[in-house]
């Protein structure tokens, strides 16, 4: 490893919940068991390469104020620069995997021939890097969205052209994510939308989308790769509307294209927001459909209308989406990667460590949270004694197709069928939550 970037930094401990040291945990313990299982592998919390490494701080009104010495060009040498200090990071701060963009370790040549060339010379270093510290990789995937060829998407781009480049720039990510043992892969669809429909046919867009998705999955299948494809949903910003909105959206798109069985999805908190649904309600409804993949941990500012990408920090929310996962038997080959950025005036190195440290205390905060309300089952026991009728003949018989509409009529009439509205208890259950978090 070269100089030290984070040298004023030490490897950050777990002191437990009376500790002042605000560079040390003090409630992810990464060894303690939950449930049969330990924190880390609950949460198998990841680093992501991009915010974390190349962002420079900036934002649509004012220029980078990060301390990131490797930005100052896009060359081999200022790639490795950052790689170094990326694991020095990692190793540090004690996470067992990371994220990455093939953008994000390598620069982009003048062709696609050269831009994968850079990038095989990042990944053995990389996979020394990988080696030295232990450290895994949850999922790659390919930027198609920062170059001007994809300002009308990828897939989706009416130039078939753009199609091509952007599906031979996917082969290379996936196998280089097979080669590193990647857990999974993730399409991120970043301008796979629309600004207007004067100029858009949604039909053929939709069409190539799906044949793209295919693509990929027949190769995953040809190269052996036993992980996960992932899609990771998302409403607008940049575009006015994506294809890929929300979770139930991506369902019905899978299921358009028989890929329900293949592909799982990849789910953000910032990304909830921006759809107008909870994280609670988009991690819910994949896992009610069974396609809960990989979780992006993050959260949005509620005055800004956009993805603000900020560091999750509501105990109260992780208890909710953890409560969800695990009753859902956890995120099998998925985690809990950082998808967040250090807001423009942190520009202390230090800063970066806060940042994780506060996001991973919660999280572990809402994993005890959520194994505390499955052990006690109390809250179980109010929701299935809701739906205790359905356990019955009639609900049994009217599920299973037994009764007609006819039939069910019928009966309405002769038993004289007259129920009377019992109450949800809401309020109720939302004190009962917050004897778990307060």
């Amino acid at each position: 490893m070269s100089e030290s970037f984070f040298k004023d930094t030490a490897k950050i401990p777990f002191e437990g919940a009376d500790s002042n040291n605000p560079l040390a945990f003090r409630h992810y313990d990464a060894t303690q068991m939950v449930l049969g299982k330990s924190m880390a592998e609950h949460l198998r919390f990841a680093v992501c390469y991009w915010h974390s490494f190349n962002s420079p701080g900036a934002d649509i009104f004012g220029a980078g104020t990060y301390d990131r010495p490797w930005l100052t060009e896009k060359s081999l040498l200022q790639a490795r620069t950052k790689m170094s200090g990326a694991f020095e990071f990692m190793e540090k701060l004690g996470v067992p995997y990371f994220c990455f963009h093939d953008r994000d370790v390598a620069p982009e040549g003048d062709t696609l021939k050269e831009s994968n060339e850079n990038l095989d010379q990042m990944i053995g270093m990389m996979e020394e890097e990988m080696a030295r510290t232990g450290i895994k990789l949850l999922w790659g995937t390919a930027d198609l969205f920062n170059h001007p060829r994809f300002a009308a998407g990828a897939a989706t781009n009416p130039d078939p052209q753009v199609f091509a480049y952007a599906a031979a720039q996917v082969k290379h990510v996936l196998e280089i994510t097979h080669r590193l043992g990647g857990a999974n892969y993730v399409l991120w669809g970043g301008r796979e939308g629309y600004d207007s429909l004067l100029h858009t046919d949604l039909k053929r867009e939709t069409a190539q989308l799906g044949r793209f998705m295919q693509l990929v999955v027949e190769h995953k299948h040809k190269i052996g790769f036993t992980g996960t494809i992932l899609i990771e949903p998302k409403p607008h910003e940049p575009t006015k509307h994506q294809y890929d909105y929300d979770v139930a959206a991506v369902y019905a798109f899978l299921q358009k294209f028989d890929l329900q069985d293949e592909i799982k999805l990849n789910v953000e908190a910032n990304h909830a927001t921006l759809a107008g649904h909870s994280f609670q309600h988009e991690i819910a409804t994949a896992t009610a459909n069974g396609l809960l993949g990989s979780i992006d941990i993050n959260r949005g500012d509620p005055q800004n209308g956009w993805d603000t990408d900020q560091f999750a920090n509501s105990v109260e929310e992780a208890t909710l989406i953890l409560l969800e996962i695990l009753k859902a038997g956890g995120l099998g080959n998925g985690g809990f990667n950082f998808d967040a950025k250090i807001r423009r005036q942190s520009i202390a190195r230090d800063d970066l460590f806060h940042a994780h440290i506060g996001s991973m205390d919660v999280a572990a905060q809402g994993l005890l949270n959520a194994a505390r309300i499955i052990e006690d089952g109390h809250l179980q026991e109010l929701l299935d004694a809701r739906y205790a009728g359905w356990q019955g003949d009639l609900g049994e018989q009217m599920l299973a197709g037994d009764l007609s509409l006819q039939q069910i009529s019928d009966l309405v009439h002769s038993q004289n069928l007259n129920p009377e509205p019992v109450s949800g208890r809401q309020e109720m259950l939302e004190n009962l939550l917050n004897r778990y978090i307060y």
